[in-house]
Formats: structure tokens, sequence, C-alpha cells
């Protein structure tokens, strides 16, 4: 496993809600990773980190590797992969990404 792998792995499995974004919480850098961080507030989140993969090429490249996965943003609850902005969309219209979040 790589260093960024093992970096990744190490970050998703000590936060209990990691967010892999174009940009930051506070200036998200594209409208899908805008929308999963307005997405995730609106669940109460607490803890919530972020990582901006617009700045490091290796972790830009690496969660996609990581994840199988390939589009940013990507949300991991304690560790699981859940998905892009379209599945976090259909899991809060359908209430599983608060029960997620609060679980």
């Amino acid at each position: 496993m790589s260093d960024v792998q093992s970096w990744i792995k190490e970050t998703v499995t000590t936060h209990p809600v990691v967010l892999f974004m174009k940009g930051t919480a506070q200036f998200p850098q594209c409208g899908f990773s805008g929308r999963a961080i307005e997405l995730l507030k609106a669940t109460g989140v607490e803890n919530l980190v972020t990582v901006n993969v617009l700045e490091d090429d290796d972790v830009r490249q690496g969660i996609k590797e990581f994840s199988n996965w390939p589009t940013i943003p990507q949300l991991y609850v304690k560790g699981e992969f859940i998905g892009g902005a379209d599945i976090l969309n259909e899991m809060y219209e359908s209430g599983e990404l608060q029960t997620l979040i609060k679980g």
C-alpha cells in the first residue's frame, strides 16, 4: 500500500465523518462538493473532517483508487465509503443520511 493509500485509510478510520472534496467547507470549489457540504450541515453533523483534494494531486488520484469511485466528493462514515453527491442527495431525501450521521 502506498503512503497516500495508508494516509487515506488512516484518515477515514480515525475520524467519524470525512468528506474528500474540491475546496473547503467554507469555500467549496465545485457545485457537487458545495451540495455535499449543505446536505451534511443539514443533518447536524458534528466533527466533520474535510480534505481538499485540490491541494494534493496524489490524494486526488489516491482517493479515486482507494474507493474505486471516479468522482469527488466522496463521503466516508466510520471508515466506510458512502458515496458521492448524488448518493448523498438520495440518502438525505429518504432520511437515511441523517440516521447514518447521527448513528
